[in-house]
């Protein structure tokens, strides 16, 4: 068969053309610096990007160390800065050390793959995140994935192992419908097998634990040698980058074997610096945690659910993808800004609103929640 003539990319038209006809087509949507809009669709969940002090941090650090690291972290990438976050990192959520990576995303590939590879099981929850998901492709490793939350399943998975070592992974708090992994018993069923558990602690971080140390610091499993934790810097701490949390022999491991760590560069000092002020104002306002969950509890009820969230996440399932993108962009042109999650995001058939309470939300801004919410729910579920 002769191809001469042919794009090599005309296939993308057919991609672009069944993805649009499947109500799955999307657009990059521009915001101007100081938005107009309710955002109930960000993961600021503590209100803290655009905190005095957490600027303030961000700027100090830009002045002193310069606008980016200048290497990989192994070269010329790591300050002094580095250092003093991870060190208070550490101390805050109960670890033995923690490392910086570059972004949540190249946290969770470096810690899953340098943890496991061939001749290693690796079982995931099938609603982990893609960072994990794409974790375990890297990984070389014998993959399970499980039923979501189902302890039962990775039990089995890892009693019918044959390979020497075993890795489970699983988010604390899972970003698409908020629920809470069950990590008590995850971490019980680990021990049995002799397997590591890792857990991503984004979406906990800031909201769970006491003062918002995260779900494992609240269930007691903080510090334990067979618990490695990632979290990113970009949701309750409203900066940029991602964290390893572990025993000081992972922390040394992944410095000498993790390639998102050793081969990129190093996180620009500026996120450093304003996670490192926004870690010091949660420390000092605590409460701001508990508020989280208030607003959340909040928004759940003006959505007409009667439970209680366990997060900062608020999931509204409506199903068809066109009804949850249609409802979305009722909520923006009322002036509120929601999360619209679709297929392959979210399973086909549970496409919907994902809303995000912060600790900052007015009084006002929850009356123009409920008012807009409740009209724009009414006609998307008539």
């Amino acid at each position: 068969m002769t191809h001469t003539g042919l794009s090599p990319l005309a296939w993308l038209a057919d991609v672009e053309r069944d993805r649009r006809a499947a109500g799955l087509r999307r657009a990059l949507r521009t915001r101007p610096p100081v938005g107009t809009e309710l955002d109930l669709a960000s993961n600021d969940y503590l209100g803290l990007s655009q905190h005095p002090a957490v600027l303030d941090g961000g700027i100090a650090a830009l002045r002193t160390w310069g606008a980016g690291a200048g290497g990989s972290r192994l070269v010329t990438g790591n300050t002094e800065l580095h250092e003093e976050f991870e060190t208070a990192l550490a101390a805050f959520v109960g670890s033995e050390s923690a490392l910086v990576f570059s972004s949540g995303y190249t946290a969770n590939i470096g810690a899953v793959v340098a943890l496991t590879g061939p001749g290693a099981l690796l079982v995931s929850d099938a609603m982990t995140h893609a960072s994990l998901v794409d974790a375990c492709r890297l990984s070389r490793s014998r993959v399970v994935v499980t039923p979501h939350r189902d302890v039962a399943a990775v039990e089995a998975a890892l009693a019918e192992r044959t390979e020497e070592r075993a890795v489970v992974v699983t988010e604390s708090v899972f970003s698409t419908d908020g629920a809470l992994a069950p990590l008590r018993k995850l971490r019980e069923v680990c021990r049995r097998h002799g397997a590591l558990l890792i857990v991503d602690e984004a979406h906990g971080l800031g909201v769970r634990g006491s003062g918002g140390q995260g779900l494992v610091q609240e269930l007691g499993l903080a510090g334990d040698p067979d618990i490695v934790v990632t979290t990113t810097l970009s949701k309750a701490l409203g900066s940029q980058g991602g964290a390893v949390l572990g025993p000081a022999a992972v922390r040394a491991h992944l410095i000498d074997t993790a390639r998102t760590f050793i081969f990129d560069t190093g996180l620009t000092p500026a996120a450093v610096g304003a996670a490192l002020a926004a870690l010091q104002v949660l420390i000092a306002e605590p409460q701001r945690a508990h508020a989280v969950l208030t607003h959340a509890t909040e928004l759940a009820h003006i959505c007409g659910s009667p439970e209680q969230p366990d997060s900062a996440v608020v999931s509204v399932i409506l199903g068809d993808p066109e009804v949850a993108v249609g409802a979305a962009a009722a909520c923006l042109d009322r002036g509120i800004r929601v999360g619209c999650f679709r297929p392959p995001t979210v399973p086909a058939g549970t496409s919907r609103l994902r809303l995000t309470a912060r600790a900052s939300l007015s009084d006002d801004e929850m009356a123009s929640a409920r008012r807009v919410l409740s009209e724009v729910l009414a006609a998307a579920r008539a």
